[in-house]
């Protein structure tokens, strides 16, 4: 029997029984599949006691993003990455900003356009991207070609970032020591457990934290988001919290991003999240020690743009994805008071309007 390109045996399962049901590794549900049977995610399947990806390679988006979009604003800032991602995820966000990708299911048909991973690496190289970026859905369930992909990427001296929901196992980053350079990891409602089992599906984000620290370990470049859904996400402790595990755990100059909610998908009938709401809990995040705190998703905010620390000049102006200043050496240093950010610099600056560095 001929097997179609986009399917490959998964890398981290194991068989649990003599039945044929088996167990995934990938992913920190670890789930228990039976025969014919798939995981949460939807496109990793068991295939007579063999546990299958159905979706390597069956891309549903390449494109040529700004980093800013990740976002990654300290991460080679100005910087471009060729975006890629599949159908399928291991959550269920009923606010998703990508559904139609990430919440299909196989029963409800499977598509995409197949692309080996030296093709992608190419592209890569044609368009000078600085990176490649696994994102749109969870990469964690196209990992095994994200693992072809980035080892391909790594020797022709190309980045590679992810945006999670920071759920991969602690195999899973281990199986990619090297070979990410770094990581988006995206929260919602403060990480609130009652939000993340009622409105996502996901039985307890603390597992997040452990995927986070693990990063630290590798030592992949972090920063953090944070999705602000109003009325039902939105409280002031959450964000105190986890502004305060960042800062004790991560460090005082991790990148924070509280990201406006837009209504989308199944949660339509929430309003857009008030601008005085995201300055309120930026307001929060600062007083527990965070110096990078940014606002996302709305263009033109002061909280756009980098601070320094120390003298409190604007080192990195932006609107929207756009850099339209750019003062920080090649260190990373503040050009006014020499103040080292927690900054990895550019290479060069392929989404700026100007630069005065």
């Amino acid at each position: 029997m001929k097997i179609a390109r986009n399917v490959k045996e998964a890398l981290l399962w194991k068989k649990v029984n003599d039945e044929g049901t088996v167990q995934c590794r990938l992913c920190r549900r670890y789930c228990i599949i039976k025969p014919s049977k798939y995981g949460a995610c939807g496109v990793r399947k068991n295939v007579g006691g063999v546990l299958y990806t159905m979706v390597y390679g069956l891309l549903t988006a390449v494109n040529l993003d700004p980093i800013e979009k990740k976002p990654l604003t300290h991460f080679m800032p100005g910087a471009s990455a060729l975006s890629i991602s599949t159908v399928g995820c291991n959550f269920f966000c009923q606010f998703c900003q990508n559904w139609e990708i990430s919440q299909s299911r196989l029963e409800e048909g499977l598509y995409g356009s197949y692309h080996e991973p030296e093709e992608i690496v190419r592209l890569a190289k044609y368009y000078e991207a600085d990176a490649i970026s696994y994102t749109y859905n969870e990469p964690t369930i196209f990992y095994e070609y994200m693992m072809d992909v980035a080892r391909l990427a790594k020797r022709e001296g190309i980045a590679n970032t992810i945006v999670t929901n920071g759920y991969m196992s602690d195999e899973a980053i281990q199986e990619m020591d090297g070979l990410l350079d770094a990581a988006t990891v995206d929260f919602k409602g403060g990480g609130n457990k009652d939000f993340y089992r009622k409105y996502m599906g996901v039985p307890n984000p603390d597992e997040i934290f452990s995927t986070l620290q693990a990063y630290k370990e590798k030592k992949v470049f972090i920063e953090i988001t944070n999705l602000v859904v109003p009325k039902i996400g939105d409280f002031e402790e959450d964000v105190k919290k986890l502004a305060k595990w960042i800062v004790e755990n991560l460090g005082p100059e991790t990148p924070f991003h509280l990201l406006r909610f837009h209504p989308d998908y199944k949660l339509t009938w929430i309003p857009a999240t008030p601008v005085s709401t995201l300055e309120k809990l930026a307001n929060i995040a600062r007083n527990e020690g965070l110096k990078h705190v940014y606002i996302g998703n709305v263009w033109g905010h002061p909280l756009e743009s980098t601070y320094c620390p120390k003298c409190g000049r604007v080192v990195i102006k932006r609107t929207g994805f756009y850099i339209y200043e750019y003062n920080l050496d090649e260190q990373g240093r503040c050009i006014y008071c020499g103040y080292k950010l927690n900054v990895v610099p550019r290479r060069k600056m392929r989404w700026a309007q100007s630069s005065s560095s």
